[in-house]
């Protein structure tokens, strides 16, 4: 049996992470790493990345809730993954179904990231037959460009006169791509 490591995350540094490591504490951890000022949805938190460095196979990390790992559905499968191919278990203390310690944990788990998987599936299967729908109809996706037909025009004359991208840019007052990727499709 491994040993029970705590994570304790707060966003912003007015609030105190005191009450979750006490709670981590009170649960059996024999050490606590607290990342303040810190948001979820981020890899680059310091001290779950020393926890991380520390754990070995075997190690129970214990959170208060899920969402002080992860901020993100597609973050928190991530990390679970992540935390899985280590050898390490995961256990909520306040969602009591979470517990990749024992074989119901790891099954609800399987089936979280099944749903999580349909959903991604989903969605980007939907975004994919809109976008088909909509090009049928003649629209395209995206932020509408910069370049009017005169100012094409203008950057047409101006680079036949030698002007450099940069300067048509900066004369018409859009970027260099702009005027790059306009005189490419026009030509």
């Amino acid at each position: 049996m491994g040993e029970n490591l705590g994570y304790a995350r707060v966003s912003t540094r007015e609030q105190n992470a005191a009450a979750q490591a006490d709670e981590l504490r009170a649960a059996g951890c024999t050490r606590v790493w607290i990342d303040e000022g810190q948001s979820s949805r981020t890899a680059d938190r310091p001290e779950w990345q020393a926890l991380l460095d520390y754990a070995r196979p075997g190690d129970v990390i214990k959170v208060r809730r899920l969402d002080r790992i992860a901020g993100s559905e597609r973050i928190l499968i991530e990390t679970l993954h992540d935390l899985d191919s280590r050898g390490l278990g995961i256990v909520s203390l306040t969602e009591p179904m979470i517990d990749t310690t024992t074989p119901m944990g790891r099954a609800l788990y399987g089936i979280v990231a099944v749903f999580a998987q349909l959903r991604v599936d989903t969605i980007r299967e939907n975004t994919v037959r809109g976008l088909d729908h909509a090009r049928s109809q003649g629209r395209i996706g995206g932020r509408p460009t910069v370049m009017t037909p005169e100012r094409i025009k203008a950057a047409r004359q101006m680079r036949a006169e030698g002007e450099s991208l940069a300067t048509i840019g900066r004369v018409l007052g859009v970027g260099t791509s702009s005027v790059s990727r306009a005189l490419r499709t026009t030509e």
